[in-house]
């Protein structure tokens, strides 16, 4: 029984030893450990670390969550008055933390492994500076004197603050942010007040918020509370909800709004490619977890229009992500113009500056595409307009399309919308990757009322005609008016079964007579039989391969080009009334001029003659054979016959050579072939008909 008696003796020892223990650091002063612990921090971080004030130390029970023997272990909680740790050397502060009061839990077994865990610290007027450099340097990665990383490392559970000062530094992120804490009583469950100044991305930071005073700093699935409202830049930003891990942002549940001058600002903010807008405000529920961000149900405004859906922003390699789903009950386009190319609606100034004007002689935007951008994430989104409005008088409803942005290849296909009681149907794909920016598009036009189309031309109220059409074009160029300089293709258009203005189409044939009886007796409708449109298009130069409009009293052709690169007209018009009318001057009409001035007249010789009874059967040759077979149908050998034979075939983005528009000298280059001249020369008419020689040849003057 002696070894049982041996036992007894060494469990008592044991247990005296640990009461002793215990007794000792309970009634020991800790005061005298300052210098040893001062000393071995500073060894373990490698920088100078003191406690000036009084330290203590007191028991807390074990902890449950603790693994293993740790669950058993009692806790010693410390508490140190007046505590600083210095800076890195290259920082110009001189410390990185210093606290009026520090009070921590330690857990015993991790320290066996060079692990400090504490499961909670509570920081009472603590200052602390983040700061990171260009290079990647940082000053909360800590090393030992010898410039080795440190073997221990550092875990915090639960921060609790109480009114002290952050300040974050970061040079990659091009961030320098002062928060400052303060406690607040009554808010439940918020403990802390926030204020922020600083500047983000070199654009001054401002806001204030509210959290709670217990923060979570691993994911425990404690949610934290927030409500802040934070201004960059021009940008509003709140959001009240909660998240858990700081570091990740696990489990995120926020209500946010954003509001500014224009959605391109956010890109500096989050990354998201956004387009240049008009004022816009948005408020929706934003999620976020394992890498992926949802912003649902969100619904807001850009401009006049409105705007609501899901979106969800992926995180991945190569480049990120932006999928969803957006719907517009009512869609401006000029709240969109600066996206597609246009100026700037409101009139003010993006990030980079104030949109460029056109030349003081043109009208096409010169506003370039930011196709820089476009590589900087991936996109694949749904768009429904249910209404979208150019302008009030020709309204767009039911736009559909398929938005997909892919390294910087930008695609709408298919883009669909209804415009004047018709539908247009189009594919748009615009190559970023290519330095000028290359188009692709096809767009198919059909049933587009003429009245709708025009609604605000009293002289087209009346009209009934239908518009159908096909286009093919290409093009390079970062700007609308690059693109529409460089544009080569096809454009093909039909109205049918209509009927227009006699007015109207008198107005363009100068018979005086009939416009003074006309305006007496009113506006009659006249049938039209078929208006027939066959565009080739060259590197910018539209040429009128056929033109023509055939009603029951005047047949209209129409031939010239169309400059796109230097925005100027050289067509010429030709009426032939099918019958005789009061002073009806027969005259073909002049278009020529810039896009922003335009010279339309008569040619006064021509003019004359015809008044004299003469006629050149040589201008009007071309056309007067058509007259009888569009009479007749119109029938499969007219022009409107033959155009319809085209539609039913894709338009060509290769078309023949056309004519080019006369420069200021009245010459002009091109392998087409005008009206009355023979293939393979420059067209040369009759000599009793200068102005079909001018046209053939590309010299007809006013």
């Amino acid at each position: 029984m002696r070894w049982v008696t041996s036992l007894k003796w060494l469990a008592i020892t044991i247990v005296a030893i640990v009461l002793a223990f215990a007794a000792f650091i309970t009634w020991f002063d800790w005061n005298y450990a300052r210098p040893f612990i001062n000393r071995e921090v500073s060894t373990a971080t490698g920088r100078p670390f003191a406690i000036r004030g009084d330290l203590s130390l007191h028991w807390l029970a074990p902890n449950p969550q603790a693994p293993g023997l740790g669950r058993w272990l009692p806790r010693p909680r410390l508490i140190a008055n007046d505590i600083v740790l210095g800076n890195v050397a290259w920082s110009q502060e001189p410390n990185m933390v210093s606290v009026g009061r520090l009070t921590f839990s330690l857990e015993w077994l991790p320290l066996l492994d060079k692990r400090v865990v504490l499961p909670e610290v509570a920081l009472s007027a603590p200052k602390v500076v983040i700061e990171q450099q260009a290079d990647g340097r940082n000053n909360w990665t800590f090393t030992k004197g010898d410039g080795q990383p440190s073997p221990w490392k550092f875990r915090i559970g639960r921060l609790i603050l109480e009114d002290g000062v952050v300040r974050a530094n970061l040079v990659p992120q091009q961030l320098d942010l002062t928060a400052n804490i303060a406690t607040i009583d009554g808010q439940a469950p918020y403990g802390i007040g926030v204020s922020l100044k600083g500047t983000f991305r070199k654009v001054a930071v401002t806001g204030k918020g509210r959290g709670g005073d217990v923060l979570s700093l691993e994911d425990s699935g404690e949610p934290y509370p927030l409500d802040a409202s934070v201004r960059i830049g021009r940008t509003q930003i709140a959001a009240k909800g909660t998240f858990t891990n700081p570091a990740t942002l696990s489990a995120l549940d926020m209500h946010l709004r954003l509001a500014g001058p224009t959605m391109a600002d956010l890109y500096p903010i989050t990354g998201v490619l956004l387009p240049e807008t008009p004022s816009y405000e948005t408020n929706g529920h934003l999620l976020h977890t394992a890498g992926v961000w949802r912003y649902e149900r969100f619904q807001g405004k850009v401009g006049q229009s409105d705007l609501s859906g899901t979106l969800v922003f992926r995180q991945r390699q190569p480049r990120n992500i932006l999928q969803g789903a957006v719907v517009s009950n009512q869609l401006r386009l000029v709240d969109l113009g600066p996206a597609i190319g246009g100026q700037n609606p409101s009139g003010g100034s993006d990030l980079s500056g104030k949109p460029k004007a056109p030349p003081s002689d043109k009208v096409l935007p010169v506003d370039p595409f930011k196709t820089d951008r476009w590589r900087a994430i991936d996109a694949d989104v749904q768009f429904t307009g249910r209404k979208i409005i150019k302008d009030k008088s020709l309204p767009i409803d039911n736009l559909v399309t398929h938005l997909v942005l892919d390294d910087g290849v930008l695609s709408l296909r298919p883009l669909e919308f209804g415009v004047a009681g018709g539908r247009i149907t189009s594919t748009l794909v615009l190559n970023g990757q290519a330095e000028p920016m290359k188009v692709d598009s096809q767009v198919s036009l059909r049933h587009l009322k003429m009245k709708q189309l025009l609604p605000d031309v009293d002289l087209m109220k009346t009209s009934v005609g239908e518009v159908n059409g096909d286009a093919a074009l290409t093009a390079t160029g970062n700007s609308i008016a690059a693109l529409a300089g460089s544009s080569n293709g096809e454009i093909k258009t039909l109205i049918d079964r209509g009927s227009v203005s006699k007015l109207l189409l008198q107005y363009m044939g100068l018979n005086v007579g009939n416009i003074v009886l006309t305006k007496l007796f009113g506006d009659k409708q006249i049938e039209m039989r078929c208006a027939a449109a066959d565009f080739a298009v060259r590197d910018g130069l539209m040429d009128a391969r056929t033109f023509v409009i055939d009603t029951d009293d005047t047949s209209i052709g129409v031939t010239g080009q169309v400059d796109l690169k230097r925005e100027r007209f050289n067509l010429t018009i030709r009426p032939e009334p099918k019958h005789f009318g009061l002073l009806s001057l027969r005259s073909p009409l002049y278009v020529r001029g810039t896009f922003k001035h335009p010279d339309v007249g008569v040619n006064v010789p021509t003019l004359v003659a015809r008044a004299g009874g003469a006629i050149a059967l040589g201008v009007l040759a071309p056309y007067t054979a058509l007259i009888p077979l569009l009479e007749l149908g119109p029938g499969k050998d007219s022009p409107c016959g033959e155009l319809l034979a085209k539609l039913q075939h894709p338009p060509s983005r290769n078309p023949a050579n056309v004519k080019s528009v006369p420069d200021a000298n009245g010459t002009g280059t091109g392998s087409g072939n005008a009206p009355g001249s023979k293939p393979g020369g420059r067209g040369r008419a009759p000599q009793s008909s200068p102005s079909a020689a001018a046209v053939g040849s590309g010299s007809e003057k006013p």
